[in-house]
C-alpha cells in the first residue's frame, strides 16, 4: 500500500531526478531531495509497487556497501503534445515519464475553429511520429488553448481570442479522433508547469506570466497549480491598468493590460506608427534591429506588465515571478517589467524576490502537458 505521507510532488521530483541522470541510488536521493532515509525508502518502495522504477546491479561504493541502481523502466510508446497560439503551435512528442523527445512549430489559423485546426495539429503528430518516434504507440494526448479551461473537464469557456471555440468540448473532440487519454488545459497553466519542473526548485512560490499574442498567468504553490474554483484563475491580460487609454479590449471592456502590454498591442501600436508588423514575431525583430519606436513601445509595454504584477506581488508573495511566452525573449521587456516591480512593491517583497524570463522557454507548455498527461492517464512507463 502507498505510504500517505509522501507527496504527490515529492513523488514528481524523485522522478524527475531519475529522468535526467542526476541521481542513481537511495543515497543520492537522500541528500538532492534533502529528506530523512526513512523517506526515500517509502518512496522507493511506492515506485517499485507502482512498476515505475527498477532497482538492479550495484553502483561505485564510495566507503560502504556498493549501492542498488535505480533506473526508471524502458519506455514504451510516446504522449503527443500540442501548444495552439493565434497563429501557430508548437507540436512535439514526449516519453511516458515526461522528458521531450522532438518539438517543432507549425503554422494554423486558431480563429479558422476547433474542426480545422485540430485536423492541422493531427496530421503534425502523425508526422513527428513517424520521424522520431517510429513504430511507437501514442499513450496520450496533451493540448493547451489560449484561453479559459474548464480543467480537468477541457470545455473552453468565454476565450476573447478565440471565436467559434466558446463551450467546445475539446478534451471529447481530440478523446474521440484518438481513443487515448486527452488532457486539456490553458496554455499559461501548462508551461508554468512546465517550468516549475525545469527549474527544478522544490517548495518555490511562482507566478509565472506568459507574456505573447495575449497574456496570461498563474501562482504555481507547493508544486501545484492554483486553479481557482472553476479552474480559470490566473486571467490578469484583462487586469485594468492605468496608463491603458481606455482602448476597447477583446474581452468587451476597456483598459485592460492585453490593450498595451500583450504581442497584439504591440503589433498594433507600431503598425499606427507606420512599421511593417504583422505579428509578435515581427516585434521582436525590429526590438533585436534597434528599431527606436518599437524598444520605446516595448518597454512601455514590459512596465505596465509590472504595474498589473505588482499587487499580486505585495498579496502573494511569492519566491519568483517567471515571465515566458514570446516576449520573454526581450531584455529590455523583462528588464522594464522587473524595474516596475522593484518600485511599486514593498521593500519586504522584493529583497529575495527573483525576476527573470523563463528557463524553459518556447517548450515549457509541451513539458507541462507531458507530466498533466501522465498524472491524469496514470501512463507508466512499464
Amino acid at each position: 500500500m502507498s505510504d500517505p505521507s509522501i507527496s504527490t510532488t515529492l513523488r514528481e521530483q524523485t522522478l524527475h531526478l531519475l529522468a535526467s541522470g542526476k541521481v542513481a541510488s537511495r543515497a543520492e536521493l537522500v541528500e538532492a531531495l534533502q529528506v530523512a532515509p526513512s523517506t526515500v525508502t517509502g518512496l522507493v518502495r511506492r515506485l517499485l509497487e507502482e512498476g515505475a522504477i527498477l532497482e538492479e546491479g550495484v553502483g561505485r561504493s564510495t566507503g560502504g556497501r556498493r549501492p542498488r541502481i535505480l533506473r526508471l523502466r524502458g519506455a514504451e510508446g510516446v504522449v503527443a503534445v500540442a501548444e495552439l497560439g493565434a497563429q501557430h503551435a508548437r507540436v512535439g512528442l514526449c516519453t511516458p515519464d515526461g522528458r521531450l523527445l522532438a518539438a517543432e512549430e507549425i503554422a494554423i489559423e486558431i480563429a479558422a475553429g476547433p474542426g480545422e485546426v485540430f485536423d492541422v495539429v493531427a496530421e503534425a503528430f502523425g508526422r513527428i511520429r513517424t520521424t522520431s518516434a517510429p513504430g511507437q504507440a501514442m499513450l496520450g494526448i496533451g493540448v493547451a488553448l489560449p484561453g479559459p479551461v474548464d480543467f480537468p473537464h477541457g470545455r473552453l469557456v468565454g476565450p476573447a481570442r478565440m471565436p467559434g471555440w466558446s463551450g467546445v468540448d475539446a478534451r471529447v473532440d481530440l478523446a474521440e479522433r484518438f481513443n487515448v487519454p486527452v488532457v486539456v488545459d490553458n496554455d499559461a497553466k501548462s508551461a508554468a508547469i512546465g517550468e516549475y519542473v525545469v527549474r527544478d526548485r522544490a517548495g518555490e512560490e511562482m507566478i509565472y506570466v506568459k507574456a505573447g499574442t495575449g497574456i496570461g498567468g498563474c501562482l504555481v504553490s507547493g508544486g501545484q497549480i492554483y486553479r481557482g474554483g472553476r479552474g480559470l484563475s490566473g486571467d490578469v491580460t484583462h487586469v485594468r491598468v492605468a496608463d491603458s487609454g481606455e482602448r476597447h479590449c477583446s474581452c468587451g471592456s476597456r483598459g485592460c493590460l492585453e490593450t498595451v502590454a500583450s504581442g497584439a498591442a504591440l503589433v498594433r501600436q507600431l503598425a499606427e506608427q507606420g512599421l511593417k508588423v504583422a505579428r509578435t514575431r515581427d516585434v521582436i525583430a525590429a526590438v533585436t534591429d534597434a528599431e527606436p519606436t518599437a524598444v520605446t513601445l516595448v518597454r512601455h509595454a514590459g512596465g505596465l506588465l509590472g504595474v498589473a504584477l505588482s499587487g499580486l506581488v505585495n498579496f502573494l508573495n511569492p519566491d519568483a515571478v517567471v515571465i515566458g511566452g514570446a516576449l520573454s525573449s526581450l531584455d529590455v521587456y523583462v528588464a522594464a517589467a522587473r524595474g516596475m516591480l522593484y518600485e511599486r512593491c514593498l521593500p519586504s517583497m522584493t529583497q529575495s524576490l527573483s525576476i527573470e524570463a523563463s528557463v524553459a522557454g518556447p517548450d515549457a507548455a509541451l513539458v507541462g502537458l507531458g507530466h498533466l498527461v501522465r498524472a491524469a492517464a496514470d501512463v507508466r512507463t512499464a
